[in-house]
């Protein structure tokens, strides 16, 4: 025999339509909440998964986690310059920049404080980075204590206008320009000359280098030159390699999401339960009469388990429309975070993915197939005879 025609079981979601909508609402809340956490990590993923080059090396020194870790010391510079593999530019000189990072804790606009990256550079340092570009105001002139902002970093902090002055303990910077670098590292950071940079913060060397190098061969045998040279103690880091390792950053917040998603969802397990048990007890006999046309337990089992699912999917979808009203509106705008490598702040913007709808989606189907199976279960195993007796 077929199974129970498909249609009875949209048609009693229909017919309890108070309580099928408190239960969609209940899914659909607790799927806009597990995307919107997803979506913040996964906005952080981005910023490091779309940064850096294949073609750019990292110099730092030996076993240094990041660049705030490193030091390059003046002299070695030039010998890394020399090592085979690194472009030259127009001028034929190596298309690199020796550069230094340093972490200010500059007040919010919203009130409160937080680290962010300074980062001094060369003259080619934009070239290394074709992502980026000036927004508004000029490049910084080296030795006038000079500094451009990015635009996410302007919108989020203190005096970062064109024009304004950042302040620092006794340090000062005149802002004199915002740039954007499309969503990647560099939108973290305010950038200034390297050489001042050095003399007022009074350092003996720099952080690293950045080389773009050839092609995949010349990369490799940079690399190799760093590594074999007993001189040097530096190694280098492929650039879209060092800020993919970074990623680590989002972890936590992913697993605070999958955290609160899965206690979330219990309770909304046990909404769809307390539904689909209403459901069998106002169609006990309806159940019964199934069974005596022949339908068989498996298949009032399957019937049940199926009326479950398609609640908890029109949860998931109203789950996920609510989560992309709330990522386009309320989230829309730039957010940042600690990256423990750095302890500076990454900006960044909620991404919600076509990826995460789906396990949006998915989600919503496993509460419901687990929120029915006990119901459904009850509804399967009933004796015909009592069932029958039932007033209703």
């Amino acid at each position: 025999m077929l199974g129970i025609p498909l249609k009875y079981n949209v048609r009693n979601l229909f017919v309890r339509r108070v309580t099928t909508g408190l239960t969609v609402l209940g899914i659909g809340l607790v799927v806009a909440v597990f995307l919107c956490v997803m979506a913040l990590g996964e906005g952080i993923s981005k910023v490091f998964t779309t940064s850096g080059s294949d073609r750019n090396v990292l110099v730092l020194r030996q076993n240094s986690q990041s660049e705030l870790q490193s030091g390059l010391g003046l002299e070695q510079v030039p010998l890394v310059l020399t090592l085979p593999g690194i472009e030259k530019d127009s001028d034929g000189k190596p298309l690199a920049s020796a550069e230094l990072n340093i972490v200010l804790n500059l007040d919010k606009v919203d009130g409160g404080s937080s680290n962010v990256t300074l980062r001094g550079v060369q003259e080619k340092a934009m070239r290394l980075r074709p992502g980026m570009k000036l927004t508004e105001g000029r490049m910084f002139q080296p030795g006038m204590s000079e500094a451009i902002v990015s635009e996410s970093v302007a919108r989020r902090f203190r005096n970062c206008a064109p024009g304004q002055t950042l302040r620092f303990g006794s340090y000062r910077w005149a802002v004199v320009g915002h740039f954007d670098a499309g969503g990647t590292a560099p939108d973290s950071e305010i950038w200034t000359d390297v050489e001042g940079m050095r003399n007022a913060f009074k350092r003996g060397g720099y952080s690293s280098v950045l080389a773009r190098t050839t092609d995949r061969a010349g990369r490799d045998r940079f690399v190799a030159g760093l590594a074999g040279d007993a001189r040097l103690a530096l190694e280098g880091k492929v650039e879209k390699d060092y800020y993919g390792a970074q990623t680590s950053a989002a972890a936590p917040i992913r697993f605070f999401g999958i955290f609160v998603g899965v206690i979330m969802a219990i309770g909304a397990c046990f909404g769809a339960m307390n539904t689909m048990y209403a459901a069998v007890s106002a169609r006990t006999r309806e159940i019964a009469t199934l069974r005596a046309l022949g339908f068989s337990r498996l298949q009032v089992l399957a019937s049940f388990v199926f009326e479950s699912v398609v609640l908890a999917l029109l949860g998931g979808i109203v789950g996920c429309l609510l989560g992309l009203v709330a990522v386009k509106t309320a989230l829309s705008g730039v957010t940042g975070t600690t990256n423990f490598a750095t302890f500076a702040e990454v900006v960044f913007a909620f991404q919600l993915t076509p990826a995460l709808l789906a396990t949006g989606i998915v989600f919503s189907v496993f509460m419901g197939f687990f929120g029915g199976l006990l119901p459904a279960s009850r509804a399967a195993f009933m004796k015909i005879t009592d069932a029958l007796r039932q007033v209703g």
